[in-house]
């Protein structure tokens, strides 16, 4: 006795064959739908205003720490410093634990516990330094200026930390 597989009637049924999913057609004209969307557009013009406003000063940062403008443990220029004190610092979720008792001056140093991470400190005025994370300051700064946009904002253009 031969046995013989067979697919259920239904299932060899062209008027029940499934498309590939998602079918072309559709995921594009989704796609599109979304794109033509008020509050897609909406969100395209905040993330670019955002960008612009950050820019400045991200753009500083990183070149602060990636190249070789500053040695470690050299203190930053006046406007460098006035540029990361106002843009940056001020927003730190805390920053008056950071200055304490006051701020010195802000250096470039390697981590101590990352070594090969170079990053921004806080010399206070009796001597200690302490670092901090430029981009917390700016995950701040976003979501006191931009609350309806931050948590997007922040998702699609920060690493999580």
């Amino acid at each position: 006795m031969i046995l013989q597989l067979r697919r259920p009637a239904a299932e060899n049924s062209p008027a029940t064959a499934k498309p590939p999913y998602p079918p072309p057609e559709r995921a594009e004209s989704a796609a599109k739908s979304w794109a033509d969307h008020p509050d897609y557009r909406r969100w395209k013009d905040r993330e670019e205003e955002i960008l612009k406003d950050i820019q400045p000063i991200t753009i500083l940062t990183k070149y602060i720490l990636h190249s070789d403008r500053y040695m470690d443990g050299e203190c930053l220029c006046p406007d460098d410093e006035k540029e990361v004190v106002e843009k940056l610092l001020a927003y730190h979720p805390r920053s008056e634990d950071k200055i304490g008792c006051g701020l010195a001056s802000i250096m470039v140093d390697r981590h101590p516990t990352f070594k090969k991470s170079r990053c921004l400190f806080v010399v206070r005025t009796d001597g200690v330094w302490i670092d901090f994370s430029y981009q917390k300051c700016l995950r701040a700064y976003i979501r006191e200026k931009y609350p309806s946009y931050a948590e997007k904002f922040i998702r699609e253009h920060f690493k999580r930390t």
